[in-house]
This record gives structure tokens, C-alpha cells and sequence, in this order.
């Protein structure tokens, strides 16, 4: 995850390696000369893990569940390199414009020029308007030594372009810039959101969205259980089942995220840690029968409660609140 100002590592889980206890024998000193052959490899084995999703790891190469990358064995201190957007000329509302995406690595600002694969791609850049009502997942191609894409922007205004890119021998990066198409913002407040969890049609498959526990909590985690109205024709959307980007209403915190729950089947469900007591917009995007649907719920999030409240557990029941303990799966990226 990253906090604002830089890249926080996504939460990472500590990996616990239990063997069974030997039933009582005549022979206890025996027994006790006996060791587990799979605890002892484990010990020896090297630790696999996903360069996104810390917590995912294992004793063996293969690819994350959750967001589809390869496991490796080391991963280098999480380090935030820099992104400047540029543009030949100003941009108009209404007139195709190119962005231009130089990265530079945090130590001497020299030109990054290696990246690898991200989900199927070497970049994925996000578009989404001050009033949240337009959203772009494109992905830039590399020419001139710079990554390029062509979008228009369909009224003036505050942008921010998200930027998902993963530097060679680095750490994956997800990094926020802001642009400003026209001469004259309409209205430079941040939106006011209600919650709306209301059914959604997509091009091809209508969705329907349920948060566990209902009321999200910042700093918690909060599961968001999608129910879509087809059963077959789902396909894998860029090497995952589906994709979610996630904005605060002041589009401050902005988060690229994959189900924690996914099969292909019309059942999809997402463990999120909102950062802050906002209402958060996000955008789930699926893919069915060669159709990539794209649809958006907004989330109301309240603050943390005090020490000894009570709140509402995952089977709806009321629990006491205790801060102490972890807050369980991310899976997701957060910039700030």
C-alpha cells in the first residue's frame, strides 16, 4: 500500500508452519528422535511470495491467486520512483490529447527504461474526473523512451491520472498525478456522495453488490460480495477474474485492487481497508463473453469507534470493538 507522500508494502502476513503432535507411544524417546519430513523441507525451502500481495507465499515458484503475478524469492525495499505527465499543448475538453508518462528512478532521477508485465501489460493508467463521473482504464504503449496515450477529456475540470507500472528489479508502484483540462473549472469542490449499492446492468451482465459488515469502517477491513445475474461466459479480464479501482469522493486516496474470492462463477468478493472515514467511489471491471463490463457502487465509510464500542461482526451480530489484533488481507494498492 502507499500512504500519502510515499509507497507503503501492501500488508504482509506472517506464514506459520504447523505439524501434528505423535500420539503417546512406549517409547517416547523415540519418538522424539523422529522429525517431520515436510517441517524440516519447509525449514530449508526458500519463501515464494507475490511482489503485490506481500501476504500471499509459499514454498514453491507459481502465481499469485489473487492478482495473477509470478511468485519470486526476494523482493527489494519498497521505494517510490517518480512520474511526470506531460502534454504537447494544454488540454481541451473535447479534443484528443496525448499523455506523456517519464519515469525516473528516487536515487539520481535517471530514466527508468525496463518494466515488467503488470497483469498483462507493462502500464495501466486510470483517468477519473473531479465529479467521478468519468472513468478510463487504458493502458499507454512505450515509444520514444516514454510511455504514450491518447484520451479525451469530456469537460473541463481536475483530473487525476493513476499511474500502475512495475520498474525492472524494483517493487510494483502506483503512483497519482493531477491534470487540468480548460481554462475555467466548473465547480473546484469535491463531490458530495450518498451511499448507492443499488443493481448496476453492465453491457452484458447486471451486478449486485452487498458489504460485510454493512456499515465499512476505516482502518478495517470491509468485504464487498458482487452477485452477478449470468452464471457462465465469464472470462479472465487481463490475467485476473476482475479488477477494482477505488476513489475517495476528494479523490485523495485511490486504490487498484483484485478479488480475494473469484472462480469464474457469478460470485466475486473483495476484502478492502479504507483508509479514511470518506464515501468511496469504486469501478468493478469484468469481463464476459469478449465484453468488458464496467460498473460503479459508492461507499459510505465511518471513522474508527472508541475503545470498548460495539460493532456490527461479519454474521451481523453485535460485537465489542478491541483495536488490538491485525486487520487481515489487503490485496489492494493505495496511493495518497
Amino acid at each position: 500500500m502507499k500512504t500519502p507522500g510515499r509507497m507503503l508494502a501492501a500488508a504482509a502476513a506472517l506464514l506459520i508452519v504447523s505439524c501434528g503432535r505423535s500420539e503417546r507411544t512406549s517409547a517416547p524417546a523415540a519418538a522424539a528422535k523422529t522429525s517431520s519430513p515436510t517441517a524440516a523441507t519447509a525449514v530449508n525451502a526458500a519463501v515464494y511470495m507475490c511482489p503485490m500481495d506481500r501476504d500471499v507465499r509459499g514454498y514453491g515458484p507459481g502465481k499469485c491467486p489473487r492478482c495473477g503475478m509470478a511468485l519470486v524469492t526476494s523482493i527489494p525495499d519498497p521505494v517510490e520512483y517518480l512520474v511526470d505527465v506531460t502534454t504537447a499543448a494544454a488540454p481541451q475538453p473535447g479534443v484528443p490529447v496525448q499523455l506523456n508518462f517519464g519515469i525516473t528512478d528516487p536515487w539520481k532521477g535517471n530514466p527508468v527504461t525496463k518494466f515488467m508485465e503488470v497483469h498483462e501489460r507493462l502500464y495501466h493508467a486510470f483517468v477519473v474526473s473531479r465529479d467521478l463521473q468519468f472513468f478510463v482504464h487504458g493502458h499507454p504503449e512505450w515509444r520514444n523512451n516514454r510511455f504514450e496515450y491518447q484520451v479525451t477529456f469530456p469537460k473541463p475540470g481536475m483530473y487525476r491520472v493513476l499511474s500502475d507500472f512495475y520498474p525492472e528489479a524494483s517493487v510494483p508502484q502506483l503512483s497519482a498525478s493531477t491534470l487540468f483540462v480548460g481554462d475555467v473549472e466548473p465547480n473546484p469542490r469535491p463531490i458530495v456522495l450518498a451511499k448507492d449499492y443499488a443493481p448496476k446492468q453492465g453491457e452484458n451482465v447486471g451486478v449486485s453488490m452487498a458489504s460485510i459488515p454493512d456499515a465499512a469502517i476505516a482502518g478495517m477491513p470491509t468485504r464487498l460480495r458482487f452477485a452477478l445475474d449470468q452464471v457462465t461466459g465469464f472470462e479472465k479480464y487481463l490475467g485476473v477474474w476482475a479488477h477494482m479501482l477505488i476513489a475517495s469522493d476528494d479523490l485523495i486516496d485511490m486504490m487498484h485492487t483484485h478479488p480475494s474470492i473469484a472462480n469464474g462463477g457469478p460470485e466475486v468478493e473483495f476484502t478492502v481497508v479504507f483508509p479514511r472515514p470518506r464515501t468511496y467511489r469504486l469501478w468493478i471491471q469484468l469481463q464476459r463473453n469478449g465484453t468488458v463490463n464496467t460498473v460503479h457502487f459508492d461507499v459510505p465509510v465511518r471513522a474508527m469507534p472508541e475503545e470498548g464500542a460495539r460493532v456490527r461482526g461479519f454474521d451481523g451480530s453485535m460485537v465489542p470493538f478491541h483495536r488490538s489484533g491485525p486487520l487481515g488481507p489487503g490485496g489492494s494498492k493505495v496511493h495518497g
